[in-house]
């Protein structure tokens, strides 16, 4: 079993920055790939990005390509999303996620392990 806990959430301005942290907990945390994903209520949950289990692989949506970085650090048992240049449509509920592959998590369907989430706001 592994647990996912998100935090850093927030209001921000249009532009601005903001990183979000997931604390994965459970023996095997570190050897699974992890993602985020996000929502806005009445719409289906989105893929945001994924990184692999050793960090060595990342895949983002187009939607944030170049603005969002996602890294991990397994000592710590932590995975991060930087994101910058921040847009009113990034406003979401952003949820971290676990599972065995990148591209299992990309597909987002039957994912193993999922956070509560957390919101970001982005408004003037």
């Amino acid at each position: 079993q592994v647990q996912l806990v998100e935090s850093g959430g927030g209001l921000v301005q249009p532009g601005g920055s903001l990183r979000l942290s997931c604390a994965a907990s459970g023996r095997t945390a570190s050897t699974y790939a992890m993602a985020w994903f996000r929502q806005v209520p009445g719409k289906e949950r989105e893929f945001v990005g994924a990184i692999s289990w050793n960090g060595g692989t990342t895949v983002y949506a187009d939607s944030v390509k170049g603005r969002f970085t996602i890294s991990r650090d397994n000592a710590k048992n932590r995975m991060y999303l930087q994101m910058n240049g921040l847009k009113s449509g990034d406003t979401a509920i952003y949820y971290c996620a676990a599972d065995s592959t990148t591209t299992q998590l990309r597909v987002g369907v039957s994912v193993a392990y999922w956070g509560q989430g957390t919101q970001v706001t982005v408004s003037s």
